[in-house]
């Protein structure tokens, strides 16, 4: 419930809990995505209902590393009252100490560690999802961090590296060093994302934790959320993927928990997101076809409900121009009267987001 959260997790004076955070309800987040979750995309989903929480790309801190300026726009130039949660992926604690003493002058409302990106690049080098291999090594990490981290200490991670032999040990750790939220993914690395997610870790965490936790993995729509977090005694749910598909998913939910007439949006609501999402993410510099190839991984995801047969991502994919993409897009979401019809609200079945490795990822949380 929002009373524990609220009782549990104090957050500093300069960053209130959303106004969206009233008796009897409770929060959603948008999971931190690479190349996906800067300024733009929260500006984009904010204008169709803002989640509670948003968490930044992860911010790769090494010996030489410095604080990405894109990624300190999304926590300086938030245009919401939402909280922004800087996510760091290292392992040197010496590099991460400097890191977190640099964001102390920013206004984040906390410092989340990534100890679940799956990608292979990433975890071989024993950061993200690889840490979960060596509690001791993230039990060092978050001792440290908890002796600097001034504002809220939260923690992204999935159950386990290949299985979850350490599940029991990575809980413990986090009540050691008094993580003040976990937002939790109920898979393994190793089970990317088409593995079936086992929300039984998700209560035992509840039960175990003395902080609130955040569900996540495979929420695709609001009247999933609730069963899920009913189920789960979870404190809330994170979304990732499916506010790419669906970025009402966050006003959705908060009106499935007042009782309220859920929102569904049309075709056309869609092809104002796509127009919305574009101007959002081109930049002047950059040339067409790289914007459009950019925008293309979005639309992978929002074609997974404009048709059944996937007709829309075969020739979105084909697309090099943005011509090409918004003639593709005009003829499945406004032509021909289609702009009234409804979106459907569940991914169709039998189409993936990416065909050539959708069970290995190839970038990160996405």
């Amino acid at each position: 419930m929002i009373s524990d959260l609220k009782s549990v997790v104090s957050y500093p004076p300069h960053f209130p809990l959303p106004d969206s955070l009233v008796a009897g309800q409770w929060p959603t987040a948008l999971a931190p995505m690479q190349d996906v979750t800067g300024l733009p995309f929260m500006e984009v989903v904010s204008r169709r209902g803002a989640p509670d929480f948003f968490f930044t790309e992860f911010l790769r801190v090494h010996a030489h590393s410095k604080i990405d300026e894109d990624i300190l726009a999304s926590i300086t130039k938030n245009p919401t009252s939402q909280p922004v949660f800087a996510q760091l992926i290292g392992e040197n604690i010496e590099d991460l100490r400097r890191t977190v003493r640099e964001f102390k002058q920013y206004p984040a409302a906390g410092i989340d560690l990534n100890l679940g990106c799956p990608a292979p690049r990433v975890f071989k080098k024993n950061v993200g999802g690889g840490l979960l291999r060596t509690p001791q090594r993230i039990f060092e990490i978050l001792k440290m961090l908890r002796e600097e981290v001034e504002t809220l200490l939260t923690v992204k991670m999935r159950i386990g590296f290949e299985d979850d032999r350490f599940f029991d040990e990575l809980l413990e750790i986090m009540n050691e060093n008094k993580v003040d939220l976990l937002s939790l993914h109920a898979r393994t690395v190793l089970g990317g994302y088409r593995s079936k997610p086992s929300y039984l870790h998700v209560e035992k965490a509840v039960k175990t934790l003395n902080c609130p936790v955040m569900l996540n993995g495979n929420v695709s729509t609001a009247s999933g959320a609730l069963e899920l977090r009913n189920s789960t005694g979870a404190h809330g749910v994170m979304i990732g993927r499916s506010a790419i598909r669906n970025p009402w998913i966050f006003r959705q939910i908060r009106e499935a928990q007042s009782g309220k007439s859920v929102f569904r949006p049309k075709l056309g609501d869609v092809y104002e997101y796509v127009d919305d999402l574009y101007l959002s993410l081109v930049k002047p510099d950059v040339e067409e076809r790289k914007s459009v190839a950019r925008m293309k991984k979005f639309l992978n995801f929002v074609g997974l409900s404009v048709d059944s047969e996937g007709k829309f991502l075969y020739e979105m994919r084909r697309a090099l121009t943005k011509s090409d993409l918004f003639r593709v897009c005009s003829c499945y979401l406004l032509d021909n009267g289609k702009e009234s019809q409804l979106f459907n609200i569940q991914p169709f079945d039998g189409l993936v987001a990416r065909p050539s490795s959708e069970s290995v990822d190839t970038g990160c949380q996405i």
